[in-house]
């Protein structure tokens, strides 16, 4: 029976979405974020506020949630050479991989998480990685996050879970999984405070929150946004 769980947490729409099934399901629950060097690190201050909001909003998950940490993780800056981390156009690359693909990343956020997870004594990662509606990132597909659950509980001689809610769901039911969390109310926290536009733009508001409306992590977000509404008019939910 698991008890306790480390959510890797960037303060966007789907790790917030993940918080929240996580502190509707595990007794003790804490979060980290990476600092990378991100072009888009408005998300850093953006994931504080998630969190205070998360506490002011929901107290019956006030209570279960725990420690934050951050940590440094300036060298995935210094050997990559991408879109997020550079001030480069957004593009299509000759490998077929969008360059906003960081390679190694999620592997090295859950292997760092693991390392934190073991010390603090937290039984569950969770991660927002999902295979039906994304960039096509290959460190997002369900075979590696086996991997390394694999790799990690073996390494580390402490059978870790990497739990992966989002894995097989679009960006709509991402939202819809959202409201069946928390709610309208956290419909609008997400909508207001998450962040996850890659250009860091917290100037332009949309129906779907605050971002460029063009970057490839806008555009997704936006028409998974627009799907969900249209359900909700469909069935007649508020």
């Amino acid at each position: 029976m698991h008890t306790t769980a480390l959510v890797l947490f960037s303060g966007g729409q789907d790790s917030t979405t993940c918080l929240a099934q996580a502190l509707a399901r595990y007794e003790r629950v804490e979060t980290v974020g990476f600092d990378y060097g991100q072009r888009h690190s408005v998300e850093l201050q953006a994931r504080l506020v998630v969190l205070q909001q998360m506490r002011a909003q929901f107290p019956q998950w006030a209570d279960k949630l725990g420690q934050d940490h951050v940590l440094d993780l300036a060298v995935l800056g210094q050997v990559s050479e991408t879109s997020l981390t550079r001030d480069t156009a957004f593009k299509m690359e000759s490998s077929g991989l969008p360059n906003t693909f960081v390679p190694g990343r999620n592997l090295l956020f859950l292997t760092l998480a693991a390392a934190l997870a073991y010390r603090r004594d937290l039984q569950v990662l969770v991660t927002g990685v999902c295979e039906t509606d994304f960039s096509g990132y290959p460190d997002c597909r369900d075979d590696s996050m086996k991997a390394m659950q694999l790799a990690l509980s073996l390494g580390m001689d402490k059978r870790f879970l990497i739990d992966t809610p989002l894995m097989w769901i679009d960006k709509a039911a991402t939202w819809a999984l959202a409201e069946t969390l928390g709610g309208p109310a956290l419909i609008q926290l997400i909508i207001e405070h998450t962040h996850t536009c890659y250009l860091g733009d917290r100037e332009h508001r949309h129906a779907w929150g605050y971002g460029c409306g063009s970057c490839p992590a806008c555009e997704l977000r936006a028409r998974g946004y627009a799907a969900y509404a249209a359900g909700q008019l469909t069935t007649g939910s508020p």
